[in-house]
């Protein structure tokens, strides 16, 4: 008896398609490597694909567009399963807010006329009230515009995201090198709960599995409660320097930020944005992304010593 004829590859249905938005920035980039190597048909929107000339497999595409452009999203969005929105506008300068809104609200329009499954989406901590700073405001409307979109949308909310290359451990890193004696502004005892880079891209990628549901909001973090001044001790302890904060009431955030300007000018607009949220605790208050998810964070000291051992890497060497 003859066996039933199988199947042929090319038979197979096709991996659905996931859109990367941001694939050239410190979290889309790994991510991207991390899809990749899992098998997943990778669609990546960049306004310069040059830039990602020899750094994607075969398997992955890269168009050219923009958030902001509604022809370029719409092609983008064409055949997507599920689309993840890392992008913000923080460079943009003051008028960012209004840009990160109208990023969103074009990029909703275009996965709802795609019948785009589901955006998974980065935000930041942080309890909305007036206190909130216009960047983690900002990041706030977004997850909303998401959400309300009626498509769904799992949104993850992270503090800081400590790991070598990123902006806020790269902040830390500079001031921490270059000053023996940190005059410190009040909020470095603003309490905070930053998760280690390769935690946070666990959390994105075990989001492509999640059941079917509603929109939702996950909070996630390390192990750890500290404040970033104890963020800056450890990366001192670690790398066996001696530093001295000395805390004083009057430097606002603001100027903390125009001071943080001098000592690392690259990236000093985005810079000055996040800086000024540091006033903001960022804390995990809903843990309902332990029962979703069988990921365990790792705490603060292990994230700073993960982060050491792969500057080497992040840095090309």
């Amino acid at each position: 008896m003859s066996s039933p004829p199988q199947a042929s590859p090319i038979d197979a249905p096709a991996e659905p398609l996931v859109l990367l938005t941001g694939a050239t920035g410190y979290i889309g980039a790994q991510l991207l490597d991390r899809l990749e190597r899992r098998g997943n048909r990778v669609r990546c929107l960049v306004r310069d694909p040059q830039k990602l000339v020899g750094r994607t497999r075969s398997s992955t595409t890269v168009v050219a567009g923009d958030v902001l452009d509604r022809e370029s999203l719409l092609r983008a969005c064409e055949g997507v399963d599920t689309a993840y929105y890392l992008v913000h506008q923080m460079s943009a300068g003051a008028d960012f807010e209004k840009q990160d809104r109208l990023a969103a609200e074009i990029f909703v329009a275009a996965a709802r006329t795609a019948k785009v499954r589901r955006i998974i989406y980065l935000g930041g901590l942080g309890v909305d009230d007036a206190a909130l700073s216009p960047h983690l405001r900002s990041r706030h409307e977004v997850g909303r515009i998401l959400r309300e979109s009626g498509v769904e949308c799992v949104e993850f909310r992270a503090s800081v995201v400590i790991g070598a290359g990123s902006l806020a451990f790269d902040m830390v890193r500079s001031l921490t090198d270059r000053l023996p004696v940190m005059i410190c502004p009040r909020w470095l005892a603003t309490p905070t709960q930053p998760i280690a880079v390769e935690d946070a891209l666990d959390y994105l990628v075990a989001a492509l599995d999640l059941p079917p549901g509603p929109s939702r909001i996950f909070e996630i973090g390390g192990e750890d409660v500290v404040t970033y001044g104890d963020v800056i001790r450890e990366y001192a302890r670690q790398q066996g320097l001696r530093r001295w904060l000395i805390s004083v009431p009057v430097l606002t955030p603001y100027l903390s930020s125009l001071w943080l300007g001098l000592v690392t000018p690259s990236s000093a607009q985005v810079g000055r944005h996040l800086i000024e949220g540091l006033k903001n605790p960022t804390i995990v208050r809903d843990r309902s992304a332990r029962q979703a998810f069988s990921i365990r964070p790792r705490g603060m000291r292990d994230a700073v010593a993960a982060a050491l051992r792969d500057e080497p890497a992040a840095a090309g060497v």
